[in-house]
């Protein structure tokens, strides 16, 4: 089998490379100039295209005469600077990638979403894959446009794709792995004080990679899936971790008016470029709310034991 993964220099997408190696023919779609660092050991059993999703030329090239998609390829920001050029990535480029598909007859696709596309409701605190996308406070500038990427993957099998769309929650690569989704350690690695009050849902990414796999392997086509290990309070979370890297875990929750006043100066800092920390009102909002993303429906189609979060740490570190 022959696969084509986009984003495969990135987290996920490294992972799951490295789950299909030996697996499968294995075809990098990459920009020019980026980093392999995360491929280190597989790099060179992989077969490179290089090109922009932009470009629905240079997409359909690499596209052709591969058996499976996986669009992995996608930006993570919660900066609503960053709007235009989230859905440009997030919205046109799986727009591209579909039509790609689409003209050059590739049938399979697995599309990478995340928890967020799937929205939040200030009134449930138990979503899963059936939960209908609502305007509300909670959806982030990146949630919107991974849901309208979700909307372009869902009308590409419409029109004749095998598609799988799974949505993962936080992933949890290595410190090293130097990602967006890791950057979560350095707030117990340098000892913070503050914790907020709500809940986190986490998933080892090499969990993920795992699972996306076998539900490749199951055929599962047409369906969408929640990949989430559990729902833990950033509290608990930050304990474990602390134990695990010996560091001195937050010991405060944060109250409405500290989280105000952490926003109003991380914002200071943003708007001169100092800082790339995500933290702005509503991400502040969201991580005080208590929320479970359920895993029910993958669970009761693989049998999969998720791996304990204390030796995900330990990984990690």
């Amino acid at each position: 089998m022959k696969i084509l993964i986009t984003g495969i220099t990135g987290l996920l997408g490294s992972y799951i490379a490295r789950e299909f190696a030996g697996k499968a023919e294995i075809y990098g779609f990459k920009r020019p100039g980026s980093s392999l660092r995360l491929l280190e050991g597989i790099g060179s059993e992989i077969h490179w295209y290089e090109g922009n999703i932009s470009d629905v030329e240079e997409l359909e090239e690499a596209i052709t005469g591969k058996d499976l998609v996986i669009h992995a390829a996608g930006m993570v920001s919660f900066d609503a600077r960053d709007e235009d050029l989230l859905y440009e990535v997030n919205n046109v480029g799986t727009t591209n990638l579909v039509n790609a598909m689409l003209s050059t007859g590739a049938q399979k696709l697995v599309y990478i979403s995340s928890v967020a596309a799937i929205g939040r409701s200030p009134e449930l605190a138990r979503i899963n894959e059936n939960h209908k996308w609502a305007e509300s406070p909670f959806n982030t500038v990146y949630a919107t446009s991974k849901y309208f990427g979700e909307l372009e993957a869902w009308r590409g099998e419409q029109e004749g794709l095998d598609l799988i769309v799974v949505n993962p929650s936080i992933l949890l690569g290595k410190v090293s792995d130097d990602r967006s989704s890791t950057e979560i350690y350095h707030y117990v690695l340098d000892e913070n004080t503050y914790y907020p009050k709500g809940d986190l849902n986490y998933l080892d990414v090499r969990d993920a990679a795992r699972m996306i796999r076998m539900l490749v392997e199951k055929e599962a086509w047409g369906e969408r899936f929640i990949l989430n290990n559990e729902s833990i309070s950033y509290q608990g979370f930050f304990e474990k971790m602390a134990g695990v890297f010996g560091k001195k875990a937050p010991s405060k929750a944060a109250e409405p008016f500290l989280i105000r006043i952490a926003v109003f100066y991380n914002g200071i800092m943003r708007k001169f470029r100092l800082s790339k920390n995500p933290l702005n009102l509503q991400t502040a909002m969201i991580a005080q709310q208590k929320m479970y993303y359920d895993n029910k429906k993958i669970l009761e189609l693989l049998d999969f034991e998720f791996t304990p979060l204390e030796d995900t740490f330990k990984w990690a570190k």
